[in-house]
């Protein structure tokens, strides 16, 4: 069974799933609180699509990724296709034109950067908190 296992890539460890502190974007009253919070914090906006296997991907690589704590800054989760009108005034209110799947830091109101697809994972984001 050893060498079947090997060939097949049974997994000999559990590895526990790594868990963010998202807080979930879904109403449009969280982005006045998401401008007035990042006077204080850096917000993150990860728009994420769920049908999209791209999307998924830049997800997963993300939270693998991931290395800050709640304290360094906000994190919130938008599924876009669920709150399509959140996404919508995402855009509008932080003039960025939408992609999937999209991030957005925001300090003192504003957008200071963003990036869509593969791109997101290039973004250090220690380097603004």
């Amino acid at each position: 069974m050893g060498v079947f296992n090997k060939i097949f890539g049974a997994k000999t460890e559990s590895k526990e799933k790594k868990v963010l502190p998202w807080i979930p974007l879904n109403e449009l009253p969280q982005l006045e609180h998401i401008e007035k919070k990042s006077a204080n914090k850096t917000q993150v906006i990860f728009k994420h699509s769920t049908r999209c296997g791209i999307s998924s991907m830049v997800m997963k690589q993300f939270v693998d990724m991931y290395n800050l704590t709640e304290k360094d800054l906000d994190l919130y989760y938008l599924d876009l296709l669920s709150y399509r009108d959140v996404s919508n005034e995402v855009g509008y209110k932080f003039q960025v034109i939408h992609e999937s799947p999209q991030i957005l830091v925001i300090k003192n109101g504003v957008v200071v950067k963003h990036a869509s697809h593969g791109i997101i994972n290039e973004i250090d984001l220690a380097q603004f908190v």
